[in-house]
């Protein structure tokens, strides 16, 4: 196990109807924030005219930016940095999923720094100051509401890329399960991908002698993976567990799973050029990406996915072969996937597969990925087309 320090600064507050909330954390902060929304199904809710209400009454005065979409944009960045400038506002409040909480730090990254907000997203260059934010969530995926991280889509490149800055993390997160009972099927399984894709790329480790995390993520994900089926059987309105998912979005990211551990990482990347050419949805680019990516390095390490496979997907003592049970568990990975409306190939999200050679010398801008075995750019390009078999 690898020396680490954990310090997680991020206030929880879980449960029913606690969006009402919202004015009374914020007002511990200041009086004056962006209200930064897609303008979506959290509008047509009711939730904003909930949250304004609980804003009002705690007399946070507030401007409002919406338009956020999946895979957010930069431009609208750009848009709410000079509203924050303008008006003079100390804290952007996100409502909505990992889009609008993605947005809202890259907003507050660009308010509180000189110079261009993307510099950050480009490895240019790093800080620490940045504009607190804070979410109420509505969608259980990306586990940004306590995360250091954010992820945004530059449509000039186009170029999807993250940064990961501790001065990011959010000072509060409102967790209301019932908010997430009118997601859209597809949407909800997305967010379940991403969710495991966030352990998964913690999981594949070459550290030695880290059992806690190690039973720790395998019982994640088997709860993840249950709770889904669940909701996915007909219990869409099931609370205990949407709170299961939503609440397993906030740990799968918050950097507790990875302590004394370090994580891979070349599914992420490998999904983001997915994303920024073909604007696939994050968690669809996963569950296609990932098991191709351990179709391709079994051989590199076929005890540690054997165990993936029997401790998350109940793969049994009858295969005695380490690569026979991995890619049962794969199969079965794959199979879930696909009983929750998942695609689990190139062809099924209608990605062009004429373009790997592009989206593999895109992937490796900045060096091999990935740290369970590193990936050239022939490497990335052989998964891609494991994907599209």
């Amino acid at each position: 196990m690898q020396n680490f320090e954990y310090c997680n600064r991020t206030k929880i507050i879980f449960g029913r109807g606690t969006e009402t909330r919202a004015g009374s954390e914020t007002a511990a902060y200041t009086k004056r924030i962006l209200l930064h929304h897609s303008g979506g199904s959290s509008v047509r809710s009711g939730l904003i005219d909930r949250v304004k209400a609980s804003l009002k009454n705690a007399g946070v005065e507030w401007v409002e930016l919406d338009g956020v979409r999946p895979n957010p944009r930069l431009s609208l960045v750009y848009e709410g940095i000079e509203l924050v400038k303008k008006e003079k506002l100390a804290l952007i409040l996100a409502v909505g999923g990992g889009s609008v909480i993605d947005s809202s730090k890259a907003i507050g990254l660009g308010a509180a720094n000189e110079g261009d907000v993307w510099d950050f997203y480009e490895r240019k260059k790093t800080t620490e100051k940045a504009l607190p934010v804070a979410a109420v969530v509505t969608i259980p995926a990306a586990g940004s509401e306590s995360s250091i991280s954010s992820v945004i889509t530059n449509e000039q490149g186009p170029w999807k890329r993250g940064v990961n800055l501790e001065c990011t993390r959010p000072v509060f997160a409102i967790l209301n399960p019932e908010l997430t009972f009118s997601l859209p099927p597809y949407q909800t399984a997305c967010g379940v991908a991403d969710i495991l894709a966030h352990i998964m790329e913690r999981y594949f480790t070459t550290e030695p002698h880290v059992e806690l995390t190690d039973e720790l993520c395998e019982g994640a994900m088997r709860a993840i993976i249950r709770n889904a089926r669940t909701v996915f059987s007909g219990g869409e309105t099931n609370y205990d567990a949407r709170a299961e998912i939503m609440w397993a979005g906030s740990l799968a990211h918050n950097n507790l799973l990875s302590t004394g551990r370090v994580g891979d990482w070349a599914s992420h990347a490998m999904g983001h050029e997915l994303s920024a050419l073909f604007d696939t949805a994050h968690g669809a680019s996963l569950s296609i990406l990932f098991p191709a990516w351990i179709r391709y390095n079994i051989t590199h390490g076929a005890p540690r996915f054997a165990r993936f496979a029997a401790k998350v997907w109940g793969v049994d003592g009858a295969f005695y072969d380490f690569e026979q049970a991995a890619l049962e568990g794969v199969f079965r990975m794959e199979n879930f996937f696909r009983s929750i409306g998942l695609p689990v190939k190139l062809a099924a999200a209608k990605i062009d597969p004429s373009r790997i050679g592009e989206m593999s010398q895109r992937a490796v801008k900045f060096g091999p990925l990935g740290n369970y075995r590193k990936l050239e750019q022939k490497d990335v390009e052989a998964i891609y087309r494991i994907a599209a078999e």
